[in-house]
């Protein structure tokens, strides 16, 4: 991490992070934009056995979204030591497939970043792999606010998450672990209905600038570390309807809540040490 005061007046650290329905940016506006800013758009995948959901999320993005309009320029599935099919179906399905580190999802995500020249207008979006129900407006609602504004640094995706037959209960580490964390040690962002979303879109110059963590702790490192880089104003979250994925058992929750936990303890600590944040 590197800490930084932001650049955000006294006072302004109280506003929470704009909000948005990716219903507010057509594909049309979003080309436009893109022509006119120049900007190049990736979207990534890291993906670790999802050979069952990973073909219809990069046919989707393939079809839409890079032959059918060219609103993005490369398809990215960063297979991080799967032991089923996953590479295959993704290169298949045309992804282009590169081999993480497979030490977790943090590593996989900097390992396509290496791939892209980090300059002002490298839009990244990363997606999921356990995606069932995908749709292309995850990717254009994520960048609908890189796009149409120049202070969007960072934009979180939110949903409803079902869990099983249930229409809610999907996002435990994220209720128990991530919203009391944050709401304790960094209350302006604890507004944010999901936190840890794995459908996450930056401008490629920040993650240089930030870093990325390692394991299940990145994302809410990343939205952690932009809001002492740059405060409030530079993060966007954008609802994106329904989302359906593989929940996992409990137990299996525990080392993702462990790495969320001690990524907001280490950002808090060490805001305290220096004695500032965010202004």
């Amino acid at each position: 991490m590197q800490p930084a005061v932001s650049s955000e007046e006294p006072g302004q650290q109280g506003r929470p992070p704009a909000r948005h329905h990716h219903g507010e940016f057509p594909l049309e506006a979003l080309l436009a934009e893109k022509a006119a800013r120049g900007a190049t758009v990736q979207v990534v995948i890291p993906a670790r056995d999802e050979a069952t959901t990973i073909g219809p999320i990069v046919s989707a993005v393939r079809r839409g979204l890079m032959e059918g309009s060219g609103l993005v320029d490369a398809l990215v599935v960063v297979d991080d030591a799967s032991s089923d099919e996953t590479a295959a179906v993704a290169r298949r399905s045309g992804a282009q497939v590169v081999a993480g580190p497979g030490e977790g999802k943090g590593e996989a995500m900097a390992r396509a970043l290496s791939l892209f020249a980090p300059e002002p207008e490298s839009l990244v979006v990363f997606l999921d792999g356990d995606v069932t129900d995908f749709e292309p407006h995850f990717v254009t609602g994520l960048l609908g606010p890189l796009l149409c504004s120049e202070q969007v640094e960072l934009v979180k995706g939110c949903y409803d998450r079902p869990l099983g037959p249930s229409g809610s209960g999907g996002g435990r580490v994220t209720e128990l672990v991530a919203k009391p964390a944050l709401s304790l040690y960094f209350p302006e962002l604890c507004g944010l209905a999901q936190p840890l979303s794995g459908e996450t879109a930056l401008r490629a110059s920040l993650a240089k600038e930030t870093g990325l963590a390692g394991g299940y702790a990145v994302e809410v490192a990343l939205l952690i570390d932009t809001y002492l880089l740059a405060g409030t104003s530079a993060i966007a979250e954008v609802d994106l309807g329904v989302r359906h994925h593989r929940n996992r058992r409990l137990a299996e929750l525990v080392p993702q809540a462990s790495e969320v936990l001690a990524a907001v303890l280490e950002r808090a600590g060490a805001l305290r040490r220096e004695g500032g944040g965010a202004r």
